[in-house]
């Protein structure tokens, strides 16, 4: 079912916000949400990267077809999905061996990822968590305009 233009320009906020979060850092759903301006939508943070398409190289295409489909704009190439974790900076369950492969990437970035006495999968955030007031390139954007405004 095709998205709506206001869900589209969601999710694709979401994945352009998650691309700012450096390597080897981490930051949480609600915190992509208040950086948004949406406070109250951690939740739909969460279903924006479950729903990122996964970039396929052409050699990894069970198909065997060519590279005839290009990729999405977004996808689990460009997008730092597991830089994104819940708010006790657990990584949550997305499926059998999803916990795993989260934690894999996140340790090849640098990050700490411990397991609790449950088995589960989490990440010290007063080390690894990054919560700016605002994102880098809406800093950016401020920085410039109030320089154009001195001349």
């Amino acid at each position: 079912m095709p998205r709506t233009e206001e869900a589209e320009h969601f999710f694709n906020a979401v994945y352009e916000a998650v691309q700012e979060v450096p390597h080897g850092r981490v930051t949480t759903y609600a915190h992509i949400a208040k950086l948004l301006g949406y406070p109250k939508r951690p939740r739909q943070v969460g279903v924006c990267l479950k729903h990122l398409p996964s970039f396929v190289n052409e050699e990894d295409r069970e198909d065997g077809m060519g590279g005839e489909e290009e990729a999405p704009y977004f996808n689990s190439r460009n997008v730092p999905w597991q830089r994104v974790l819940n708010s006790k900076g657990g990584i949550s369950v997305r499926g059998p061996g999803g916990t795993t492969k989260h934690a894999a990437k996140l340790r090849k970035e640098g990050v700490q990822v411990q397991r609790d006495a449950m088995g589960e999968f989490w990440v010290d955030m007063s080390r690894y968590g990054w919560f700016p007031d605002i994102l880098p390139s809406e800093e950016a954007l401020l920085e410039s305009e109030s320089e154009d405004g001195d001349s």
